[in-house]
């Protein structure tokens, strides 16, 4: 298993598939006639993790928060202000993503694929099911005519949809459907890594249990590994192995999923928790945490934790100096002052 630092440096192993490494993404703040630069949005600001082959890594936080963009970052959907995104190619080995050239970096696009939020803003309307899935195979050259064709009818079979549909619409499907065809268009160039980016929060819950079942169910069969971006807590449960907290841009929690759960090192996070549905009120830990005041301003954040203005444990030195990312557990990382000291209540296995 990885390990990291206080300064947030990682160590690999050789089963790290992705190292984020001091991850930062600034967005210029432009005024007056001229458009000067004033500033800067610091959307991710220091971000550095491991994604293991074969696991399930959930990105959670509010809105807003930096782990979106985080995930576009990663496949260079949009380039990064400072650091490194290492990912281990099956055919090129270890590359990193921010430094490729187009020629390079479309063959690694192969292998990280993304999975959209929105499976009604996603898809083209003017496109048949066979041109959006098949679009990945042409602009990489993996595929045309027939073999084209047998490579959607495939992926279709897989995420379960009848080869028939694909000379449809989108407008002739369902929401769940049509997450269907995003996935099958993530999936039909055969990749190592998905970045899925709240694929299930547009969908109904029952349709959302059914979305999520059929990714376990392709990460058994074709050995994938996720970074699952979410806000909902319930639904990161159900699928992540491990669970990395933002706020405000940066990480602040990090832990396999049932010892963040069960006994969180951060106050946000308590926070978050205590926002999941119970089925039983009278259990300790069943009353909703209310945050007082607003979420920081990315463009002009407070000083020393970012969480201190809102946080109900705040001391001094929270206001003057930043915490450090400290592995309080084995695999169990924080960054609060009092991480070692806080009895924070998280929810029952």
């Amino acid at each position: 298993m990885s390990s990291e630092n206080g300064n947030g440096n990682t160590s690999t192993s050789s089963s790290t598939l992705l190292e984020i490494q001091n991850l930062k993404k600034y967005f210029p703040i432009k005024r007056g006639f001229f458009k000067r630069t004033v500033g800067y949005v610091k959307a991710v600001d220091d971000v550095s993790l491991l994604v293991e082959e074969g696991e399930t890594l959930g990105l959670v936080g509010e809105s807003g928060c930096g782990k979106t963009t985080t995930g576009r970052m990663i496949l260079r959907a949009i380039p990064s202000t400072e650091g490194d995104v290492f990912f281990r190619d099956p055919e090129l080995g270890r590359v990193n993503v921010t430094e490729l050239d187009n020629q390079k970096l479309t063959q690694v696009r192969r292998n990280m694929r993304m999975i959209f939020q929105d499976p009604h803003a996603s898809l083209n309307p003017r496109m048949t099911i066979l041109e959006l899935i098949g679009a990945p195979l042409r602009a990489m050259g993996l595929a045309k005519g027939s073999e084209l064709e047998d490579r959607v009818s495939h992926t279709l079979g897989l995420v379960g949809l009848a080869p028939e549909v694909m000379r449809r619409y989108p407008h002739a499907f369902s929401g769940g459907q049509r997450q269907r065809i995003g996935i099958a268009r993530a999936l039909v160039s055969q990749p190592n890594l998905v970045v899925a980016d709240e694929p299930v929060s547009a969908l109904d819950v029952s349709v959302q249990a059914q979305i999520l079942n059929l990714l376990q169910d392709l990460q058994d069969q074709m050995g994938l590994t996720y970074v699952f971006v979410a806000h909902d807590l319930s639904v990161v449960a159900h699928i992540c192995d491990r669970v990395a907290v933002m706020y405000v841009g940066k990480l602040v929690e990090m832990a396999p999923t049932l010892e963040l759960y069960t006994n969180p090192k951060h106050p946000y996070t308590e926070a978050l928790l205590s926002a999941i549905p119970k089925p039983d009120p009278r259990r300790r830990g069943s009353a909703r945490i209310i945050l007082e005041g607003e979420v920081a301003n990315p463009a002009n954040p407070p000083s020393g934790c970012y969480f201190h203005p809102r946080c109900p444990y705040v001391q001094d030195l929270c206001k003057e100096q930043e915490p450090v990312w400290d592995e309080v557990a084995p695999d169990h990382f924080s960054k609060c002052h009092f991480a070692h000291d806080l009895n924070l209540v998280g929810v029952a296995a």
